[in-house]
């Protein structure tokens, strides 16, 4: 076992894939000679050269729509945003090419891409650099959402999404990038549609995903000493496939819920999982569901309000008191 970072885990997992598949390829801006822009990349220009590792062009609807083109004829691509808010130009590529091909070809045709890159806030980026778009993604039937919280996580679902015949929408945060965890050394996959008990816990559960996951262990950790409180973390891992098993187990081992995410609450992931909890596991509450996510606003440029926007420990813990 290894401590490494949440960007290392990346970087291993596709110099893995590069060397076990010769199909897949990586295309991004920045991603070859500039070792990635926020160098998950780094090295792999050089491992496996440029036609493997290859830049491109500031214009995602033009390699995003290339890359889908190539995964339909059986390339493998791991197409590299620098920001999820990028993709929104390429919409019409991810959302009514790359989600339909195979329903619309009855099954012939696959599409095997991974798109990846930071969908997060907290950087004081702006808000045309700071979105979550894990929502739009689930809502697209044909299309999979990844939002990995640990190095551990990360490196098994970009293995997984890499061999999986779906399009993968894989979204990572930048604040994560340098946080440490363990990770073995042997090879491991983490399948898609599985969540992960992150802490064990008797009172409450608290479901996440993505950098939520690390706020609401931090937030576990608080209850548990100053409240006395044993609150259950429940990571999502991946969006769609939803794991619902799980997640229903927790809700009726704990009888209470908090549902905590950076998107916004508006037709959030969370509204569906609330919406999939009140349906299948209602008898089992003993209190309304509540939720923790992004106050409802464009991510805010100035830091300390942006701070005061995202969901942290602290929001968390007074979601909880109030729940109980």
């Amino acid at each position: 076992m290894r401590n490494i970072t949440y960007r290392q885990a990346l970087n291993e997992a596709l110099a893995e894939e590069l060397t076990r598949d010769e199909n897949v390829v990586i295309i991004g801006e920045e991603v070859a000679q500039f070792d990635g822009a926020y160098k998950v990349t780094e090295g792999l220009l050089k491992k496996f050269g440029d036609k493997r590792v290859v830049d491109a062009p500031i214009s995602e609807a033009g390699f995003i729509g290339m890359g889908i083109g190539a995964s339909m004829l059986g390339i493998r691509p791991v197409m590299e945003l620098m920001f999820w808010s990028f993709a929104y130009v390429a919409f019409d590529q991810i959302i009514n090419n790359a989600a339909n091909v195979r329903y619309m070809s009855g099954g012939l045709i696959h599409c095997p891409i991974v798109v990846r890159g930071p969908a997060n806030g907290g950087t004081a980026v702006g808000a045309t650099h700071s979105h979550t778009p894990e929502n739009f993604i689930a809502n697209t039937p044909g299309l999979k959402a990844v939002c990995p919280a640990t190095a551990y996580d990360a490196k098994g679902l970009m293995k997984a999404s890499i061999r999986d015949n779906d399009p993968v929408m894989f979204m990572e945060n930048t604040i994560l990038y340098n946080e440490k965890w363990d990770v073995p050394e042997e090879e491991y996959v983490v399948p898609l549609g599985k969540a992960d008990v992150k802490k064990e816990g008797k009172d409450l559960t608290i479901i996440a995903h993505g950098r939520s996951v690390v706020m609401s262990l931090k937030a576990a950790e608080i209850l548990d000493e100053k409240h006395n409180i044993n609150a259950e973390v429940v990571d999502l891992r991946s969006i769609r496939p939803l794991d619902e098993e799980t997640i229903l187990e927790s809700v009726k081992k704990t009888n209470n819920v908090v549902l905590v995410e950076e998107n916004k609450p508006f037709c959030g992931v969370d509204a569906q999982i609330a919406s999939m909890i009140q349906e299948k596991a209602f008898d089992y509450l003993d209190s309304p569901i509540k939720r923790v996510s992004a106050i409802d606003a464009p991510a805010i440029y100035s830091m300390p309000l942006e701070k005061l926007q995202l969901p942290d420990a602290e929001r968390i813990v007074n979601k909880v008191l109030k729940a109980i």
